[in-house]
């Protein structure tokens, strides 16, 4: 445990802090429900997760123990395994959103210590546990965090904001510690940062040579690198 962090509500942040260490606030996790009602139909989501107690949690390729998505042609799969987003950036959205928010807030699984979306490359590897993951492309929300927060254009408020988090995919399957560490093994050699691909997609002046390169990022989702694409053609 670091002595020196601690959380938004005066916790401590558990997990070695450090250049090849990422710390965890919390893990979250949560199956679909009802989210709320849309045009009269039910919304059905698993974006409404909360903190885990037990102590670890199996880790498959698909989703933490105890988690799940709804719809899963958008949500999910090998890519979108689980969702890390910065604690850091809670202060700014409480201030941005007139209320304070805590883990989970934006539907993530791992609510992060240490690391932003400047600081976190696509393609890095995490140990955590028995589990090795790997960082595979910022995240891009539905209209499912707009029901989710109460703010109906927080979907745009967010994209430009650049505060995204980022998904990984799951490597290495295995039990992880709901405590951390998470341990940073590799960086990729390309360094293609999360807020780096995910400006590049939203810059309509980016120049076709940064596209071209982001295209080289092998580890990058394959979404990702056919919206990129597509950027690219026009």
């Amino acid at each position: 445990m670091h002595p020196g962090r601690q959380g938004p509500k005066g916790g401590p942040l558990v997990g070695p802090l450090g250049p090849d260490h990422i710390g965890l606030l919390a893990v979250n996790v949560g199956r679909p429900r009802l989210l709320a009602r849309q045009h009269g139909e039910p919304v059905q989501s698993g974006i409404a997760k909360q903190p885990v107690t037990v102590p670890s949690l199996g880790l498959d390729r698909l989703n933490l123990e105890g988690d799940a998505q709804a719809d899963l042609t958008v949500h999910g799969g090998p890519d979108k395994a689980v969702y890390a987003y910065p604690s850091e950036h809670l202060p700014w959205w409480a201030a941005e959103l007139g209320h304070e928010l805590g883990p989970a807030a934006f539907g993530e699984n791992l609510s992060t210590v240490g690391a932003t979306e400047d600081d976190v490359s696509i393609g890095d590897r995490w140990r955590w546990g028995e589990a090795l993951l790997e960082v595979s492309q910022p995240r891009s929300p539905c209209y499912k965090l707009a029901l989710h927060r109460g703010v109906g254009d927080i979907g745009p408020r967010f994209n430009a904001s650049g505060r995204t988090g980022w998904y990984l995919r799951v490597l290495e399957t295995g039990d992880v510690p709901t405590a951390g560490p998470i341990e940073v093994v590799e960086r990729h050699v390309l360094g293609a940062t999360v807020g780096a691909i995910h400006a590049a997609f939203h810059d309509r002046d980016v120049p076709p040579e940064v596209l071209e390169a982001l295209l080289c990022v092998e580890p990058l989702a394959d979404g990702w690198k056919a919206a990129l694409a597509r950027r690219l053609w026009r």
